[in-house]
């Protein structure tokens, strides 16, 4: 960053003013989001405010008063606003991370260098917090994303696929649709073994209380409970005083009541979640995806039409996905909704010569 020598041109002033309409939009941004949160997260959020404050401060003072005219907030801190008013979810701190990071002021001449490094810090600040979100909705974002990019990718390679054989428009609906339900019903059957699977996984690997009545026969000083403390990670000398605790309060109990022990940490099954329902959300994920590309022909287009339309209609939503997991991953969405883009292109492409090598020409 270079000092300033040359007297502020009406350019710079206009810059100062873009400047400063952006700080403002920035703080309310996060003050709107402070509204929405409590604790530790609102604090943070309303420091960020106030340190926006601090930089709208410094180009105000370079203006020397109030324009008279300011200039509308860029289109990105709009779209900052107007999601933190609708929404207040993890979208808007992932947006508002990309925007930190892109800070103009390491080339800005009449930026301090504070400024530059506040807005660094701004960045990291946003992430941490954005990381939380991001924690919380893994793995319901996994399933949605994949599922519904899975049912586009596939269901419109075997459309392309079909369309260009240059078969009646029915034919082309009905291989859809049959695509449609057996990757939907494939994808919830997979989820539903997987699941239901890591349960019975976890389950079998959880303490259980089977050698508890044989605990009082055991002998103090040459048994092998220690050993079980042991499988559970636990270091030879802590598991043999543990065992030797245990041994001492079964031996001491009355036989004629059931031992009880302390429970053992148990896992939590909830965060591997319900068999059924990973299967209806795969199903209902994929199905979303899959019937995109038969809509052209189940609203009575056919030939090239479908084929264009249905293009457009995939290559929208491909964008969407791809750019929603860019900005959740705090990437640029752009590069994302363009890599998901040309990878559903290509698999159509692919299928769509093969339709072609093997068929006739669309009409």
């Amino acid at each position: 960053m270079t000092t300033p020598t040359a007297v502020p041109t009406e350019r710079d002033r206009r810059r100062w003013a873009q400047y400063l309409v952006d700080e403002r939009s920035e703080a309310r941004v996060y003050r709107t989001l402070a509204g929405r949160r409590s604790g530790e997260e609102r604090e943070i959020l309303l420091a960020l405010a106030e340190a926006e404050g601090r930089h709208e401060a410094h180009w105000l003072g370079l203006l020397g008063e109030e324009p008279k005219r300011l200039p509308s907030p860029s289109l990105e801190t709009r779209v900052l606003g107007w999601m933190a008013k609708s929404f207040g979810s993890i979208f808007v701190l992932a947006l508002a991370q990309n925007a930190e990071e892109r800070s103009a002021y390491d080339t800005e001449p009449y930026a301090t260098a504070a400024m530059a490094a506040d807005e660094k810090i701004h960045g990291e600040v946003v992430r941490g917090l954005a990381a939380r979100g991001r924690r919380r909705m893994s793995g319901t974002l996994r399933a949605a994303v994949f599922g519904a990019n899975d049912g586009l990718v596939s269901n419109v390679a075997l459309v392309m696929g079909i369309g260009a054989t240059g078969v009646d428009a029915n034919i082309v609906l009905f291989s859809g649709i049959a695509g449609l339900l057996a990757g939907a019903l494939s994808m919830a059957a997979g989820e539903f073994v997987s699941v239901r699977s890591q349960r019975e996984l976890l389950a079998a690997t959880e303490p259980n209380n089977h050698a508890d009545d044989a605990l009082p026969d055991l002998d103090l000083d040459a048994n092998e409970l220690a050993l079980v403390y042991r499988t559970r990670g636990m270091p030879a000398d802590e598991a043999l005083s543990q065992a030797r605790r245990v041994l001492e309060q079964a031996h001491a109990s009355d036989r004629s009541v059931p031992y009880q022990r302390e429970p053992e940490p148990r896992q939590d099954h909830e965060l591997v979640g319900s068999a059924w329902g990973a299967a209806i959300s795969s199903f209902l994920f994929f199905a979303s995806g899959a019937v995109i590309p038969v809509l052209p022909w189940a609203f009575g287009l056919e030939g090239i039409p479908a084929v264009a339309t249905a293009l457009v209609l995939v290559g929208a939503a491909l964008m969407s996905t791809g750019a929603m997991v860019g900005l959740l991953s705090g990437a640029p969405p752009i590069p994302r909704g363009i890599r998901q883009l040309l990878i559903g292109y290509g698999a159509a492409a692919v299928t769509y010569l093969l339709g072609l090598a093997f068929g006739v020409t669309l009409a």
